[in-house]
């Protein structure tokens, strides 16, 4: 009647365990609207790698705007050449 096998048993805790770890993984990297966190990390990222720098409000007089840094208007200068 009811003969449960273990190693049955075993296998499906397991695999919702994994499924559960993906669904808070996947809303982790999820950005939130207006937040943009990982998007402005890989921005500002860029711009050092350029060898650049973020500026808050504007670029100096002797340097150009070469990107952004932030959704929020940060701006990635370095000097002219």
């Amino acid at each position: 009647m009811g003969v449960v096998c273990f190693s049955q048993l075993g296998s499906q805790p397991a695999i919702r365990l994994y499924y559960l770890l993906f669904a808070l993984l996947f809303l982790f990297l999820l950005p939130v609207p207006g937040n943009g966190s990982i998007i402005s990390g890989l921005q500002k990222y860029y711009c050092k790698i350029r060898s650049s720098q973020c500026a808050l409000i504007g670029c100096l007089p002797k340097e150009e705007q070469i990107g952004r840094c932030s959704l929020r208007g940060r701006k990635c200068c370095r000097k002219k050449k």
